[in-house]
């Protein structure tokens, strides 16, 4: 089979051409056979030179069009009407010309972006992998393009030592290092602060312009949709998910009124990346305290190390100096060191879902097997406690039988939590729950936690640049800073509604 034929290149300085679409979708339909629909019926036609937004709530088929524009599709899925993609239709090309597709003319960038980023590379050397210029001073450039602070050292970070934000960042560097002529992004601003959303915003007005590019984003967030797209598409799910009952949510739990000495405290906590020779610090002489059945916040901006704090008290990340105790007892640094009901009693719930979910595997064996390890529930009741997980997060008992790669972006962040939620903790670390959700859905997962931790009189911690749902869903909350906590106090008085 020969080489992907080389496709059109506008001539420099050439004024975009609008109205001439690269992408083409006419009556387009995916469902699974013998199951529901991923993507509703959808018609469009998307130009160079601008944005273009895909909106709609969790579950309508958003990220399934941006993976029928790269010919990644689940096994076995039904597809109907017609899709052209620079001419091509990419789920019937042979497998070498759908890569040179991928590799020369159109990059993805997913919603779980660390997962797809080699852990053992720099950033430097995970853009000049992939880059037409792969020399040092065109890499620093594309990462400072990318809004990455290059002045720090970041690039020789490898990603474990990167935020999430900046994570997201470098892999769209590593999509416009090969030159594409159509950039796709699932949720780019998900996770990110107000400011860095904003920069990403007008850079992507800037790369759809300056490049001649078809940017298509797929987001729930509005206010990039209207700072930086053209045009939007609203896609609906094929049918609506069961209302949820409304509740009262119970009076919140005064942290002052909590009983002391319990729940898990962090003490002069220092924490960093590298070793000695090249060592970058994420944490300095951090105090943190959530006690049971209350719940906290951890704000800031991007890569100002909240995420490394929750990997920190869940044991996931070595802390350098201090110590942790939960409920007065020390606290092992290393999880594999702390006991079994330590293990179950502090759970991580983390911003890329991917990362804890198991491709391979069935929703409803990944929601088992917590139960089998920490729980005495006999095998002939699993099966209906994993229905009942599903139900606390509003998925179907039909979901048991997916895999990961059958759902949304949001739908795999549900089972995420349902997965944490299986051990029954005392301690839920939550990271960037609901940057991936739409408003609705997240005001709903919301809901849950508070009720949950009611209920139980679970600690919960919540890291979020949603500011709003902060506000109104936790008691404390601590700003941290270059790695440092620069204040605390109530919720009431830091984010007042």
């Amino acid at each position: 089979m020969s080489e992907l034929a080389p496709l059109p290149v506008p001539a420099p300085n050439s004024a975009p051409v609008p109205s001439v679409p690269l992408i083409t979708v006419s009556g387009l339909q995916v469902r699974l056979s013998q199951g529901p629909v991923l993507l509703p019926e959808t018609t469009a036609e998307i130009p160079a030179g601008r944005v273009t937004a895909l909106m709609g709530a969790s579950g309508s088929g958003k990220t399934t069009l941006l993976r029928a524009l790269i010919g990644h599709l689940p096994p076995g899925a039904a597809i109907t009407g017609t899709l052209d993609v620079l001419g091509r239709t990419p789920h019937r090309l042979p497998d070498k010309e759908l890569r040179a597709l991928r590799r020369t003319a159109v990059a993805y960038v997913g919603q779980d972006p660390g997962s797809a980023l080699n852990p053992r590379m720099t950033a430097r050397r995970l853009v000049a992998e992939l880059a037409t210029d792969p020399g040092d001073k065109a890499v620093r450039e594309l990462l400072a393009e990318c809004r990455l602070p290059v002045d720090t050292g970041i690039a020789d970070r490898r990603p474990s030592a990167l935020s999430g934000g900046q994570q997201r960042r470098l892999a769209l560097a590593r999509a416009l290092a090969r030159d594409p002529r159509i950039l796709l992004l699932d949720e780019p601003t998900a996770g990110l602060d107000h400011a860095v959303r904003d920069e990403i915003a007008h850079l992507l007005r800037h790369l759809a312009t300056s490049r001649n590019l078809a940017v298509v984003i797929a987001t729930h967030d509005a206010h990039l949709a209207e700072t930086c797209a053209e045009h939007t598409i609203r896609l609906t799910p094929s049918a609506a998910p069961a209302a949820r009952k409304a509740v009262d949510l119970p009076s919140a739990t005064d942290p002052r009124t909590a009983p002391s000495g319990g729940g898990i405290v962090a003490i002069a906590v220092d924490a960093h990346f590298g070793n000695h020779r090249r060592k970058s610090v994420a944490l300095t002489d951090v105090a943190f305290t959530a006690a049971p059945g209350t719940a906290t916040a951890v704000i800031g901006p991007s890569g100002s190390g909240k995420t490394t704090l929750l990997r920190v008290l869940a044991g996931l990340h070595p802390h350098h100096s201090g110590h942790l105790t939960l409920d007065g007892d020390r606290l092992a640094a290393h999880v594999q060191r702390r006991t079994r009901e330590q293990q179950r009693r502090i759970q991580l719930v983390p911003q890329n879902p991917l990362a804890t979910l198991n491709p391979r595997h069935t929703v409803g064996r990944q929601l088992a097997r917590p139960l089998r390890l920490h729980t005495d529930l006999p095998g002939s009741v699993r099966s209906a406690r994993v229905t009942e997980l599903l139900a606390q997060v509003d998925l179907p008992a039909e979901h048991a039988d997916r895999y990961p790669g059958e759902l949304s972006g949001g739908q795999r962040q549900r089972v995420s939590i349902a997965r944490a939620l299986a051990a029954r903790p005392d301690i839920l670390l939550c990271d960037e729950v609901t940057s991936a959700l739409d408003a609705d859905t997240a005001v709903g997962i919301m809901e849950l936690l508070t009720r949950l931790r009611t209920q139980h009189h679970m600690a919960l911690i919540v890291v979020s640049h949603e500011h709003h749902l902060i506000a109104r869903y936790t008691h404390t909350v601590h700003l941290l800073d270059a790695g440092h906590i620069t204040d605390s106090g109530p919720t009431a008085r830091l984010l007042p509604a």
